[in-house]
């Protein structure tokens, strides 16, 4: 299995985020160092994973679709 390595601003251009939002909002809230992104060499440069952040944007985008569950247990989808 290939692994894509991308910097900050070539994940910006794919997922179509601003790279302040990424450092800022994403990094160790949604991207977590050790699966989404790593730091070679034990230096300050950050690769971001490619694979496991689409799998997990994708994930949690099927999660978020299936409803708001209500306290009848029924599921509101919208």
């Amino acid at each position: 299995m290939s692994v894509h390595y991308l910097t900050t601003s070539e994940l910006a251009e794919r997922i179509k985020y601003d790279i302040r939002t990424i450092r800022e909002r994403l990094k160790d809230n949604v991207l977590i160092e050790g699966i989404h992104y790593i730091r070679p060499f034990g230096g300050r440069k950050i690769l971001y994973l490619w694979e496991p952040i689409e799998r997990d944007m994708q994930l949690h985008s099927q999660e978020e679709s299936a409803g708001v569950p209500m306290a009848g247990g029924g599921i509101c989808h919208g």
